[in-house]
């Protein structure tokens, strides 16, 4: 059974009423259980669990002193270029906004990697807009050559693939995947992409199983919080996407992120407004669902945040990050697809890992 077939399972699921009719009783004995099932994960979800964070939190944090101990693996993105197709109507590469539109060059790309990698971080994760006539295949894998002289991982954020292209970045040095569903409300998905290649649905959808049967290394999935209505359907929806790949591919790294919607170019409002709370709690969630499955909390969310979710089941945190093209080398950051809301540096994100008594990962990888 793939994962549309299960998803299909949930349609005659009414999630407002469920979650509506949730107890704390109901959230005390799912966190007295040791597995849980994809309804007692919704559980967790709910209004109700929202008011009892403190022992979710407390669980989780044991689940992950288990499975990773303390700490928190670093990486940076690097924009290869903001040239895009698609107008989906929440981003600032959207093609019809006007913003200055750029690639970067072979030699900018080694500069970009030269800048990174003096600060010391050993994982990349690089960046397209979805153009794959101006950012083929063979350009991102080009790309990955170069900065693996630098990085002993690459992963990428691109456009959706065939299986044979991700199997070609392999071979380039790829090891990595991320790749976000944005939202797995179908009907809402159509709405806000409403042209652009990206508007196939199952074709995005099932992209990262095809990624993991390529032979990536690690795979990690998401929706952007806020796009939903109702925040906790995504939500519900990526951990069951996530359980599914673990399922299936245990030889690949599943991870999830958790990204809220940011201030962009365009004016785009959220359909729901995602508070810290509601994002601590998803997280909480999502490691007790799934103990073992990565969770990356970028710099879309404010310092202070990023530091008090440190011990709550995060294993993975961007630092010293642009999210412009050659961010990382110029100072114009005109190309931006976002605001970010923690501009540290890696130095500064490292003294804020050590100061809550983790320890901040470079490398986990070596390829041969």
């Amino acid at each position: 059974m793939g994962f549309s077939e299960i998803l299909s399972q949930y349609d005659s699921l009414d999630m407002a009423t469920y979650l509506a009719a949730v107890t704390p009783a109901d959230v005390e004995r799912v966190l007295a259980k040791h597995s849980l099932t994809p309804l007692d994960y919704l559980t967790l979800l709910s209004p109700a669990a929202e008011g009892m964070l403190e022992a979710m939190a407390q669980k989780a944090n044991g689940i992950s002193m288990r499975h990773f101990g303390k700490t928190i693996q670093l990486f940076t993105p690097l924009y290869l270029a903001n040239f895009c197709t698609n107008q989906c109507v929440y981003c600032g590469f959207n093609t019809a906004n006007r913003i200055p539109r750029s690639q970067l060059s072979a030699d900018e790309v080694r500069k970009e990697g030269e800048a990174i990698a003096a600060t010391g971080l050993k994982h990349l994760l690089i960046l397209t807009g979805d153009a794959p006539s101006k950012s083929t295949v063979e350009y991102i894998g080009d790309c990955a050559k170069i900065l693996g002289e630098y990085f002993p991982s690459v992963s990428i954020e691109v456009y959706a693939l065939t299986q044979d292209e991700y199997a070609y970045l392999e071979t380039c040095g790829v090891d990595g995947l991320t790749l976000f569903q944005e939202t797995y409300n179908k009907t809402l998905y159509k709405e806000l992409h409403p042209k652009g290649p990206k508007r196939n649905y199952d074709f995005r959808l099932d992209a990262p199983e095809r990624g993991c049967q390529a032979g990536f290394r690690s795979v990690t999935i998401g929706a952007l919080l806020g796009l939903e209505a109702v925040w906790q359907r995504d939500a519900f929806f990526t951990g069951l996407h996530a359980g599914y790949l673990q399922d299936n591919y245990p030889g690949t790294s599943i991870a999830i992120s958790p990204p809220r919607m940011r201030p962009h170019v365009g004016s785009y409002e959220p359909a729901s407004i995602v508070t810290d709370r509601n994002l601590v709690q998803y997280v909480l969630a999502l490691r007790i669902f799934l103990h073992n499955v990565g969770i990356t909390v970028s710099t879309r969310e404010s310092a202070s945040l990023r530091d008090n979710m440190m011990p709550l089941g995060v294993t993975k945190m961007s630092a010293g990050v642009t999210t412009a093209v050659g961010g990382h080398t110029a100072e114009d950051n005109g190309t931006a697809q976002f605001d970010i809301s923690d501009p540290r540096s890696v130095e500064e994100m490292c003294r804020a890992i050590e100061s809550k008594g983790f320890q901040p990962v470079f490398k986990d990888w070596q390829p041969f």
